[in-house]
């Protein structure tokens, strides 16, 4: 159906609902001894829904068991109704809720504001800041935690207890995501040999990371780091920026003229100087010369 996001029901859910409300075939105008294959076949044959199928038939990688409500189907090539294992999706779109409508414009707003988070004011941004690193840590922690809580009961008991079985599931409801206790374990007990390679593993890993572990000082330096990074991104408004490209830009100008002055073209003044300097100098050497030969001229009429 390219990638048509449809709702369906089964069609044992469908048996039920209709044995359950009988006067659902009065509105429908039918007798009251039709069963509910021939109402899904009649919606079938007036294309109000399709049969579809699963589109992941086999059991996927990690799981024990078919999802209940598969998130892709395809279409079934037999259109007849069956209770085991039918999937059925309305072929008309529903009237489109209110709450739908309203998250149809936050979802764009809430894009806006992420992409808008430097500009934010400093208070706003440390409360963004330590909610999200809150919610990050908390998860982190979560995982661990039942991550040791399992660890330990496997190497101890040999059993498979996950708190929080679902909280890792692709395909799931929000009841089953956040239900606490786990599922009874029905796989086979693991031999005690294993269980003490991997509690060996367990403890070698730990004292390798212990042994590597950074001391006080580089923890110092990687923590002045962080926070410099931290209170650079809280501090940086767009009035810094301005003034920053500004600043650079001012640089930038004095740099240039700077250099203009400091390598300046040659001119050809220098040679205009040599060459005004060259007639002096001859015409001193003239004047010597003329001077030389009236002082003679001066001798010669004395004599």
């Amino acid at each position: 159906m390219q990638e048509t996001r449809v709702e369906y029901f089964r069609g044992k859910d469908f048996t039920t609902f209709i044995k359950n409300h009988p006067e659902v075939t009065e509105i429908l105008g039918l007798d009251n001894d039709v069963e509910a294959e021939d109402i899904v076949n009649i919606l079938l044959s007036k294309n109000l829904v399709i049969r579809c199928d699963r589109v992941w038939k086999t059991v996927r990688p990690g799981k024990k068991k078919l999802s209940s409500w598969p998130a892709h189907l395809e279409i079934h090539p037999d259109q007849e109704f069956t209770e085991n294992d039918g999937f059925y999706a309305w072929m008309f779109l529903k009237r489109r809720t209110l709450w739908q409508t309203i998250l149809s414009f936050v979802w764009p707003l809430f894009a806006l504001a992420v992409c808008l988070f430097p500009v934010y004011p400093y208070q706003c941004k440390i409360v963004v800041l330590y909610s999200c690193a809150g919610a990050l840590l908390f998860i982190v922690s979560l995982l661990l935690l039942r991550a040791a809580i399992f660890g330990v009961l496997w190497v101890l008991l040999g059993k498979r207890v996950w708190f929080f079985p679902n909280i890792n599931a692709e395909e799931t409801t929000f009841r089953e995501l956040i239900r606490f206790w786990p599922e009874k374990d029905e796989g086979e007990r693991p031999k005690w040999t294993s269980r003490l390679f991997y509690a060996t593993v367990a403890v070698l890993v730990i004292l390798l990371l212990r042994h590597h572990a950074p001391d006080e000082a580089a923890r110092a330096r990687y923590q002045k780091k962080v926070s410099n990074i931290i209170d650079d991104v809280l501090e940086w408004s767009p009035k810094l920026a301005l003034s920053g490209m500004m600043d650079k830009h001012n640089e930038d100008n004095a740099t240039e003229t700077s250099n203009y002055t400091s390598y300046a073209p040659p001119t050809t003044e220098g040679k205009t100087m040599d060459a005004s300097a060259d007639v002096d100098a001859y015409e001193t050497q003239d004047s010597y010369e003329s001077q030389d030969s009236d002082e003679h001229a001066d001798d010669m009429s004395k004599i």
